[in-house]
C-alpha cells in the first residue's frame, strides 16, 4: 500500500481546553470522517463528540499506554485507515500525550502522512491576553514534582525571558512559594480558560500568593503560570 494514495494518515487535532464552542470546522470534519480515535481519555472526547452527533470508535491512549498503541495504531494507517489523536484537551503532544507516538510513526512507518489540525493550546490563549511585553519565551510545561524541580527553578530564575508553566491546583500554592524563594518578581496567572469562572490574575508573587490566601474557593482548574524575569 501507498500511504500517498489513500485515506491513510494519522490526524493529530487539538480540541477545546473548555468551551465546547471553540472547536475549528476542519476539526469537525476530521472527526467525522477518520476511522478511529485515540483519546488521552474517551470519556472526555465522548462528550464533545455527542455535542456535534459525532459516533467513532474510540481506543484510550494516555502517556503510560503510550509506547504500548504505537504498534497498534501503526498497523492501523499500514492497513489504510485514518486515525485521529486527540488530548484531553488543546493540543497533543505539548504537555500531553503525543510526541512519542509521532516519533515511533516517523522511525517505522516514514511515508505516512502525519498533518496537524490545529487549535485550542491554554500556552497560546493565556500568553494572547497576558500583556507580556516579550519577542520570546521559553515554555517549560510541568514541573517534576521531586526530582530535577529545584534545577528547574534554578533555570527559570537565571532565565532572561519570560517562562511559562503548567500547574495543578494541587501545587500552585507550592510554586508560587518557590517563585518568591528564587526571587522571581512578577507573575501571570491564567486560571480554567475559556470556561465559565476564567480569571487572570498578575503582579509580584506576593500580591498573587495575596490574593489565593483570599480566595481560597479559586484555586481550582488547570493553571498557566508565566513568570517574568
Amino acid at each position: 500500500m501507498n500511504p500517498e494514495s489513500s485515506k491513510a494518515r494519522l490526524s493529530v487535532v487539538a480540541t477545546p481546553i473548555g468551551n465546547l464552542e471553540d472547536i475549528t470546522l476542519r476539526a469537525l470534519r476530521t472527526l467525522k470522517e477518520c476511522d478511529v480515535i485515540y483519546a488521552e481519555d474517551t470519556r472526555v472526547i465522548s462528550k464533545l463528540l455527542a455535542r456535534y452527533e459525532i459516533k467513532k470508535p474510540l481506543q484510550r491512549l494516555d502517556a503510560a499506554t503510550e509506547m504500548k498503541k504505537a504498534e497498534e495504531i501503526i498497523s492501523r494507517l499500514e492497513s489504510g485507515e485514518h486515525v485521529v489523536l486527540v488530548s484531553d484537551a488543546g493540543t497533543p503532544g505539548i504537555s500531553d500525550p503525543g510526541a512519542r507516538l509521532i516519533a515511533q510513526v516517523r522511525t517505522f512507518s516514514p511515508d505516512m502522512r502525519i498533518e496537524a489540525v490545529p487549535g485550542p493550546s491554554a500556552l497560546a490563549a493565556a500568553i494572547s491576553i497576558a500583556g507580556m511585553e516579550s519577542d520570546g519565551f521559553s515554555f517549560f510545561g510541568f514541573l517534576p514534582h521531586k526530582k530535577g524541580r529545584q534545577t528547574m527553578l534554578k533555570k527559570i530564575a537565571a532565565n532572561e525571558i519570560p517562562v511559562v508553566l503548567y500547574e495543578s491546583p494541587h501545587r500552585i500554592e507550592k510554586l508560587l512559594a518557590e517563585l518568591a524563594e528564587i526571587g522571581a518578581s512578577r507573575v501571570v496567572i491564567a486560571r480554567e480558560l475559556t470556561k465559565l469562572h476564567e480569571e487572570i490574575v498578575s503582579g509580584s508573587v506576593a500580591e498573587v500568593q495575596a490574593h489565593f490566601a483570599d480566595h481560597p474557593d479559586t484555586v481550582r482548574g488547570e493553571f498557566v503560570v508565566i513568570v517574568t524575569p
